[in-house]
């Protein structure tokens, strides 16, 4: 059973930089398909980024150019590195397991996540 158990959220002024990690216990499988997605109260769950041994990575249009989705497989670790941060990237960040990863799309349907990170961004 993969368990996955996220840590790295906090509280940054706008245009600084977090790195979320999740260690993902028990995901050993020759090919992977990793990812995050993000909520904000009173909105839906949204798409972060995923990263596939297959198809590589996707991103969602909003975060393009300033997060990078990684992974250090001797750790058993999957990043998120999240720079030039804006309030709007407020949110609950939660690491996860896409059904599928795209290769010129981003999935927004995940089979199970962690407990979540809080990310907290002012202006």
């Amino acid at each position: 059973q993969v368990q996955l158990v996220e840590s790295g959220g906090g509280s940054v002024q706008a245009g600084g930089s977090l790195t979320l990690s999740c260690i993902t216990h028990g995901y050993t499988y020759p090919t992977y398909c990793l990812g995050w997605f993000r909520q904000a109260p009173g909105k839906e769950r949204e798409g972060v980024a995923t990263l596939a041994s297959s198809v590589g990575t996707s991103y969602a249009d909003s975060v393009k150019g300033r997060f990078t989705i990684s992974r250090d497989k001797a750790k058993n670790t999957l990043y998120l590195q999240m720079n030039s941060l804006k309030p709007e990237d407020t949110a609950m960040y939660y690491c996860a397991l896409p059904t599928v990863c795209y290769s010129d799309r981003l999935e927004t349907s995940f089979d199970s996540w962690g407990q979540g990170t809080q990310v907290t961004v002012s202006s």
